[in-house]
C-alpha cells in the first residue's frame, strides 16, 4: 500500500502502526495529512511476476469490509444520486462526490453499475455534454474517481471499457484537470488494463502518448500512476510499438538516470528493449553506461536481471556499443560477476542459457582475455561473431559457423568470409576433444562436442 509521502507498505503492517494511534510516516517521521491508503498496483504486479517465475502462489488480496450484496435501499438510493446527473451543477457535484465516497467504500455500491448498461453513461453525462471536461474541476475529479473505484471490481471491467465514452474520456482526463484528476485517469487505465481485450482497446485509442507526458511531468503520484499504466499495456506486443513511437524510451531512460522509480522503469524498458526502435533509441541516447551502473550499484536483483536483458538487447542490435561494454568490463568485471553470483535468470541472460541464437552477454560483449587458452595464429579477431559461435573438433581446426559482422584485417586466404560461410582457422596446438569454455581473444566458444 501507498501512504502519503509515497511511502509504501505491506498492508497489515501499516494499517497496525494506524490502529495503535500513529500518525506518522514509520520511514520520514512526518505528521500524515491524511491515513487513506493506495494500492501501489504496479509493486503487486511485479511480485506476482517474481511469484509465478518462482511457483509460489501469491496470498488473495484482503478483500473489502462488506459483503459485495446491495439491497432495494442501497439501489434506490444510488438510482436517485445518478438522476441528479440530469440536474443542475450544483446536484450534480453532490452527487457526483457521495458517488464516489460510496464506491470506494463499499464494494456493493460498484456492482450495482454491472447490473445495467445505462448507469455508467449516466454517470459520465455531465462530462459528456459539457465542451471542456474541466470546466468544473471537482466535479471532473470526482467523476473519474469515481470510475477508478467502479474498476476494481472485476465484473466492471469488461462493462467500462466498452462504454465508448469512458476510455476517451480518461484519455482526456490524463491531459487536463487537477493533478489528483489525472493521477485517476492513469490509475483507472491501469487497472481496466487488467483484461487482455481492454490492454488492446487502450492502447489502439491512443492512451500511451498522454501517460508518457505525465510519466515525464515528474509529480510523483502521477509518475507512480502512469509507469503502472504504461507497464501493463506494454504485456502487449503492439502496444509497445506504440510506446516507442510515442517517446517512451526518452522519459524512461531521463527518469532512470535521475534515479527516479528505478525499479518500476526498468521494468517498463526490459518490455520495451524487444523492440528494434527501441533498443536502437536506447544506443543513441546513451543506455549502456546508466545500465551497466546499476548493475554495479543496485542491491536489487530485479533491477539487476532487467538491465542484464536490455543490455543484451542493445549489444545484439548494435555492435558499435560493445567496445563501452569490453572497457567496464576490463574495469570492473561487471557482467562477469553477475554471471557468477546473480539470480538464476541473471545467470541465463549472462551466459547466455536463454537466448535462442545461443549468445550471451559475455559472448557478445566482453573481452575476458585473462586465459586465452586456444589462442588464434593466422587470423585477426578484430571482428566479432555473431551469432554464437559454434564448434566441432577437426585436427587442429575450429570450424566456426557465424555471421559476419565489421572487417576481418587479416585471413589466412586473404578473403572475406561471407554470412553463414564456414571458416578454417589453424591453431597453435590440438586442442583435442573437450568440452567447456575457451577465450578466444574476447569471443566465447562453447563447445558442440
Amino acid at each position: 500500500m501507498v501512504l502519503l509521502k509515497m511511502q509504501t507498505y505491506d498492508r497489515p503492517f501499516i494499517q497496525k502502526w494506524l490502529k495503535e494511534g500513529q500518525r506518522t510516516c514509520p520511514q520520514t517521521q512526518q505528521v500524515l495529512s491524511h491515513t487513506v491508503l493506495t494500492p501501489n498496483h504496479l509493486v503487486r504486479e511485479l511480485i506476482a511476476q517474481w511469484c509465478k517465475e518462482h511457483g509460489i502462489e501469491l496470498p488473495p488480496p484482503i478483500q473489502d469490509a462488506d459483503d459485495g450484496v446491495i439491497t432495494d435501499a442501497d439501489r434506490g438510493h444510488l438510482n436517485s444520486l445518478l438522476e441528479k446527473m440530469s440536474s443542475t451543477v450544483s446536484d450534480q457535484k453532490q452527487a457526483a462526490k457521495e458517488i464516489r465516497l460510496l464506491t470506494k467504500r463499499m464494494p456493493s455500491f460498484r456492482s450495482f453499475f454491472g447490473e445495467s448498461t445505462d448507469a455508467i453513461p449516466q454517470l459520465l453525462s455531465p462530462l459528456t455534454r459539457t465542451g471542456r471536461l474541466d470546466d468544473h474541476p471537482d466535479l471532473q475529479e470526482d467523476l473519474i474517481t469515481a470510475v477508478l473505484n467502479l474498476s476494481i471490481h472485476d465484473n466492471n471491467k469488461k462493462l467500462i471499457a466498452e462504454q465508448p465514452a469512458v476510455i476517451p474520456l480518461l484519455i482526456e482526463s490524463l491531459k487536463c484537470g487537477r493533478i489528483e484528476t489525472r493521477t485517476n485517469a492513469a490509475a483507472a487505465l491501469f487497472t481496466l488494463s487488467a483484461l487482455d481485450s481492454n490492454k488492446h482497446l487502450i492502447g489502439k485509442l491512443g492512451a500511451l502518448k498522454p501517460l508518457i507526458d505525465l510519466l515525464e511531468e515528474g509529480h510523483p503520484s502521477a509518475m507512480k500512476d502512469a509507469a503502472s499504466a504504461i507497464f501493463n499495456l506494454c504485456v502487449v506486443v503492439e502496444n509497445r510499438g506504440r510506446a516507442v513511437r510515442d517517446g517512451a524510451v526518452r522519459v524512461i531512460l531521463d527518469k532512470i538516470m535521475d534515479r527516479v522509480l528505478v525499479d518500476e522503469l526498468l521494468a517498463i524498458l526490459a518490455f520495451l528493449s524487444s523492440h528494434q526502435g527501441a533498443i536502437e533509441e536506447l544506443a543513441e541516447l546513451g543506455a549502456v553506461g546508466c545500465l551497466l551502473g546499476i548493475i554495479r550499484e543496485s542491491t536489487c536483483e530485479r533491477n539487476k536481471e532487467n538491465c542484464i536483458a536490455i543490455l543484451h538487447s542493445i549489444c545484439l542490435y548494435n555492435r558499435s556499443k560493445l567496445k563501452e561494454v569490453r572497457e567496464e568490463e576490463r574495469a570492473n568485471r561487471t557482467i562477469s560477476k553477475l554471471a557468477e553470483h546473480g539470480t538464476m535468470r541473471a545467470k541465463r541472460k549472462a551466459n547466455g542459457g536463454d537466448m535462442g541464437t545461443g549468445e550471451s552477454v559475455l559472448v557478445a560483449i566482453t573481452a575476458h582475455l585473462s586465459s586465452c587458452r586456444c589462442p588464434v595464429t593466422i587470423i585477426d579477431m578484430s571482428f566479432l561473431l555473431s551469432p554464437m559461435t559454434h564448434f566441432r573438433w577437426a585436427e587442429k581446426t575450429v570450424v566456426m559457423e557465424f555471421e559476419f559482422v565489421g572487417t576481418c584485417n587479416t585471413y589466412h586466404e586473404k578473403k572475406h568470409p561471407k554470412e553463414g560461410t564456414f571458416v578454417r582457422i589453424p591453431l597453435e596446438q590440438d586442442l583435442g576433444r573437450q568440452s567447456g569454455k575457451w577465450s578466444v581473444f574476447g569471443c566465447w566458444l562453447t563447445s558442440q562436442g
